[in-house]
This record gives structure tokens, sequence and C-alpha cells, in this order.
């Protein structure tokens, strides 16, 4: 992973609180995810805790959050200390990661689209299928693969953008790096994520024994409609930066 969030991990943190994230990618996850009660649940790439203190307060139980990044878990213990809500913190790979066959849920926003290639990701999907029960679900959001480089200005208007890194074509090719800005009121920071397609990350989930793959649009929240209206959420809608998916050890 080319991405210093050690470096960015409070500005990271900030990025989270943007209204379209908010309103969109929380919203859906969190109609996606459903009822948590008494889920053991495994967030991988957590970063500062945000969605793992949410799934907590949902009353999942137990919560283990793991990430790459020091800085980012020193923020998440932070907090936990702050408020402890009995939440589990390690940094680590989350390809590493194996605490056996025992959790009902693994979660994950923006984990599977920092696999440079093949290989990467089937570790990556490997370790979710190794941490889950038989019938344990597996619920992530990730960059959109179908979201073409035409659109990747569109995001201004919600305070983020995508684009190529310099010398690479129009055209996608597996691997690409794409990067994410998000325009922050103290300034901007850029976020690496590499392109795969669809059928790539398919074909990775069900080689690592994962199966009952579902994609889901993003939803804007009833509060997101009423506070900024319908045609303000538009763009985003018609054609998403981020990817819902749902499948089933």
């Amino acid at each position: 992973m080319s991405t210093d969030y050690d470096r960015i991990a409070r500005e990271y943190q900030a990025s989270k609180l943007q209204p379209w994230r908010t309103h969109v990618e929380r919203h859906t996850l969190l109609e996606l995810l459903g009822d948590v009660r008494g889920l053991s649940t495994l967030d991988l790439a957590c970063g500062e805790g945000y969605y793992t203190r949410l799934l907590r307060k949902l009353c999942a139980q137990p919560v283990v959050g793991v990430d790459l990044s020091r800085g980012m878990i020193e923020l998440a213990e932070a907090q936990e200390a702050a408020q402890p809500l009995g939440i589990a913190y390690h940094a680590g790979d989350a390809r590493a990661v194996d605490l056996g066959p025992s959790r009902d849920l693994v979660f994950a926003a923006y984990l599977l689209n920092y696999s440079e290639d093949y290989d990467q990701l089937l570790a990556m999907c490997e370790a979710i299928a190794r941490n889950l029960k038989p019938g344990g679900r597996f619920v992530t959001v990730n960059n959109q693969p179908n979201d073409p480089p035409s659109n990747f200005e569109t995001g201004r208007a919600y305070g983020y953008s995508k684009r190529l890194e310099a010398g690479r074509s129009e055209s996608l090719r597996e691997g690409d790096p794409i990067v994410w800005s998000f325009h922050l009121p103290e300034g901007s920071i850029e976020v690496t994520n590499y392109y795969l397609t669809e059928a790539t990350v398919e074909c990775a989930l069900r080689a690592a024994g994962l199966q009952n793959i579902r994609w889901h649009l993003p939803r804007v929240s009833p509060t997101g409609l009423q506070e900024f209206g319908e045609s303000h959420w538009r763009p985003l809608l018609a054609c998403p930066p981020i990817a819902f998916l749902e499948c089933h050890r």
C-alpha cells in the first residue's frame, strides 16, 4: 500500500465527516449491514475506528479492529481510552489476520481496492474467509470499478476528486493507481487505490471460498435528501464513485 496513513491519520479521520460519506457511504453500509446485535465482528482496514465504534454501538460483540497504519490504530486506541466500548485494536496486515473461523461478520471500508494485482487481492479474500464462521458474512465498500476517468472531477461538488497518476492513459487497466483527493478546510490529502474489475474481485472472492456475491448501489439518507435536496445528489448517484458488496462463506 503506497499511501502513508501515519502521516495523514488525523486528516483522513476528518474526511469521514464529509456529508457525502455520512449520507451516502455510511447510510448505505448501515442498510446493508442490517441488525448486527450479538454478532462477533472483525473490522479490517479499520483506520481510526470510525466504523468499528459504530458497529459496537449497534451492539455487535465482540468487535476487533485491525489496520496496517500504527498512526491510525493510535487514534483508535485514544478514542477507546476516552470512551471505552470494549473494542480490541491491533496494528497489522489484513492479509495475515488469523483469529480462526470465529466471526459472524467481517467488515471492511476500503480494503480490497488497496490490492495492486490479483495475488494481493486473493490474499485479502483468503484472510476474510479464514476469519469467518461457515455461513458468516462479508460486507464492504470500495472504489467503484465502473467509475470512468471522465467522471473523476464530478466529485468536487462533494469534497473529493479522483485522478490517474501522471503518464497513465485514460483507458483503465488492471492495477492502475487511482489517486483520491479529499478537499478539506485545512487543505487536501491524497490516497491511492488500484483499479481492479468487478470480474477480478468476484473471481478472487470465489477462489477464497466466498459465495452469494451481491453488488449494491448507493442510496442517500432521508436526512441527506432533506438537507441538500434530491438534485444535489443526482450526479453522484448517476455514476457512483464507490461500490458496495456482500457475500458469505
